[in-house]
């Protein structure tokens, strides 16, 4: 099934994509966002806030070893973490419905940019001190009577985007 060893994994090529997760409160999302990470080969995930890192039971239910396989770091600032990316040259980018943000479909990516996309709690969503200190904001379009998604469902259907457009840019 080509299925990589975590050993592999770490060593292979990966989208210059990072996930932020902010003060998220369940920990079978998270484990849902290592998992999905690690579907789409992302660099790292950050984990900000409130957000339980692993080691965890509960993140390992939905993670199935891709805490092992996925590389992750913890902060309990937020703002610290944004500092250091945009120090490394990301571009930061809310996954929030706000004033003036893109949707999704309507985004273009740079494959020779680095990205790194923050989601926010359940409830509340991206703090808007966080939205503040963004290069932008992506909201992901919906049609129904339900603007919200489960923050593990907009997870995957971002990254999967970013998948689609920055994985030319690696070795697969």
């Amino acid at each position: 099934m080509n299925r990589l060893t975590p050993e592999a994994f770490k060593q292979s090529g990966k989208i210059s994509l990072v996930v932020v997760l902010d003060n998220i409160r369940s920990l079978y999302n998270v484990g849902s966002v290592f998992r999905t990470s690690d579907a789409f080969r992302v660099e790292k995930v950050c984990i900000c806030g409130l957000t339980c890192p692993p080691p965890n039971p509960e993140i390992h239910k939905t993670a199935l070893g891709a805490e092992f396989s996925v590389d992750w770091t913890y902060s309990k600032d937020i703002h610290e973490t944004i500092r250091s990316l945009k120090e490394d040259g990301y571009i930061l980018l809310a996954i929030e419905q706000a004033h003036g943000s893109l949707m999704l479909n309507e985004i273009e990516l740079d494959p020779s940019c680095k990205y790194a996309i923050i989601f926010g709690n359940e409830v509340k969503g991206v703090q808007q001190s966080v939205i503040d200190c963004c290069d932008g904001c992506i909201e992901i379009p919906q049609f129904g009577t339900k603007h919200s998604l489960n923050v593990s469902v907009a997870t995957g259907i971002v990254l999967w985007h970013f998948f689609q457009k920055l994985a030319s840019s690696v070795k697969l």
